[in-house]
């Protein structure tokens, strides 16, 4: 084997999805995965499947083109396909992904409204949202046995509506109490959340969530109860909780928000989300555990699964997931993993020999509107390369939201530390519109670097520590993501975005 092409076989390997690695080095083998299946942030997971072919989309909130559906035929290596929603509604919560004679729907709340999107192809295009003025959050989608379609909502109550799935025929109507809660468990709040209902035998199962999103490790639980029919009255499983972090000490926090499916196979499995112990800053990560059927038709938890440690794989066909965050911008439309904050506005950008050209926006970092992409690893490495034009700044950040971001920018001629918020200028008269910047992060403890060369990196003497960029400190269920910032009056080029994982 060559140097050359040892070279690509190196550079590959730092380019697959940390599903891939998981898979590929869990101490059981090949046979076994490692969760979480999706690494960051990828909280209320929906999952249709349809045929032989599974397709997820998770909660988007304030990142546009909002809802990204990804495929997989293994469950375990996932591959973007589209984002749904490309105009701005607010902050995109819990989504539920459903197909209905051969037609696909997201049903979503935003900004304390109820939303659909639509389309005849899962790959789109997909219509503008409609909204479809009822009142809840987490909408369910359900279809009982004459065909008729209805929305359940967190308060545990449920909507008719027309045929087409398109707007509401008839009023709220409240059918589910929850699961009671033990006053001496630690958790956050009842909340309760994320109905889920699926046709199994002779009843419906109704899966919810309860105890707060976040807060203590121990808050979250995955709940079910079952029923003949949609409407209830509703029976809560002697298994109760189906899901649930008992212990500060495990790996996985806040389990919950979960969706019962059947795969190909006719195994069932239970999808939900979970914070890392230690890394609540990457946010909720997307889970996955086998679950199996009681002789008297409950849902459960085999003795054998733990969450954080290695499963059997779903028996059929392996997978791999096919995108990296690398990026030398030579295509004509955004990469799909690269998302806005707030806003999706089409004549700000543009791709030009190889670049992506941003108009600035705003007076900082906060209110400039970054290009966000999620991390998936622990530690490592992220790169640009920025040309400034006029009076222009330019940034590779971290970002959490309009008032929590951090990071390493550049003007026409000096380097500038951002450290929460407080900027200044780290290195005068050191570049001249062109620069390399680089950010390095070590299990949330970030150093800073700018080259002029690309080759010859310089570390500024500023450093941050991140791990507090998280929900419990500054709410909005939100991540610490990878920022690039075009601010300012003027543009910023964009060139050869480049992410290494540290392993």
């Amino acid at each position: 084997m060559n140097k050359i092409v040892i070279l690509i076989v190196l550079l590959f390997l730092t380019c697959t999805t940390k599903a891939q690695y998981q898979t590929s080095t869990n101490s059981k083998g090949a046979g076994y995965y490692a969760n979480p299946i999706f690494a960051g942030d990828y909280p209320d997971p929906s999952i249709l499947r349809d045929g032989d072919t599974y397709y997820m989309v998770h909660s988007s909130f304030e990142y546009y083109p909002g809802l990204l559906i990804w495929k997989s035929k293994d469950l375990i290596n996932w591959t973007p396909v589209t984002s749904a929603l490309h105009k701005y509604v607010g902050s995109v919560w819990a989504p539920d992904l459903v197909k209905y004679k051969n037609k696909y729907y997201i049903y979503f709340p935003a900004n304390d409204k109820n939303y659909v999107v639509s389309a005849s192809s899962i790959d789109g295009s997909w219509s503008d949202p409609i909204e479809l003025k009822v009142e809840g959050i987490d909408p369910g989608h359900v279809v009982d046995e004459n065909g008729k379609r209805y929305l359940y909502f967190s308060s545990g109550s449920y909507v008719p509506l027309s045929d087409d799935g398109l707007t509401v025929a008839g009023e709220l109507k409240h059918t589910y109490n929850g699961w009671q809660i033990p006053r001496s468990w630690t958790i956050e709040l009842f909340a309760l959340e994320g109905p889920k209902l699926v046709k199994h035998g002779d009843y419906y199962y109704l899966t919810v969530a309860e105890g707060g999103t976040a807060g203590p490790a121990t808050s979250h639980m995955v709940i079910s109860a079952r029923s003949k029919s949609p409407f209830g009255p509703w029976e809560n499983s002697p298994y109760n909780p189906i899901v649930r972090t008992q212990s500060r000490s495990e790996k996985w926090w806040s389990k919950g928000h979960g969706t019962l499916f059947e795969d190909t196979k006719g195994s069932w499995w239970l999808l939900f989300h979970g914070y890392e112990k230690d890394y609540s800053n990457m946010g909720r990560q997307t889970l996955l555990q086998q679950v199996e059927w009681t002789k008297d038709g409950w849902y459960k938890t085999p003795d054998s699964v733990k969450t954080d440690e290695p499963l059997k794989r779903p028996v059929g066909v392996v997978s791999e997931a096919a995108y990296s965050l690398n990026d030398d911008f030579s295509g004509k439309s955004l990469n799909p993993t690269w998302k806005f904050f707030q806003e999706y506005d089409t004549t700000r950008f543009h791709f030009m020999d190889k670049s992506l050209l941003i108009k600035g926006k705003g007076k900082n970092i906060g209110n400039c509107s970054p290009l966000l992409c999620i991390a998936s690893d622990h530690s490592y490495t992220a790169e640009v390369e920025m040309d400034i034009e006029g009076n222009a700044v330019g940034g590779l950040v971290l970002f959490y939201n309009n008032n929590c971001f951090t990071g390493i920018l550049a003007d026409s001629e000096n380097i500038l530390a951002n450290l929460r918020g407080w900027q200044f200028p780290t290195e005068k008269n050191v570049i001249k519109k062109h620069v390399f910047l680089k950010l390095k992060n070590i299990e949330s403890t970030v150093d800073m670097y700018y080259s002029t060369d690309g080759v010859n990196w310089n570390k500024i003497e500023s450093s941050v520590e991140v791990s507090s960029m998280n929900h419990n400190a500054l709410s909005g269920f939100l991540s610490l993501r990878i920022g690039l910032c075009s601010i300012g009056e003027g543009s910023v080029k964009f060139r050869n975005f480049i992410y290494k994982p540290i392993k």
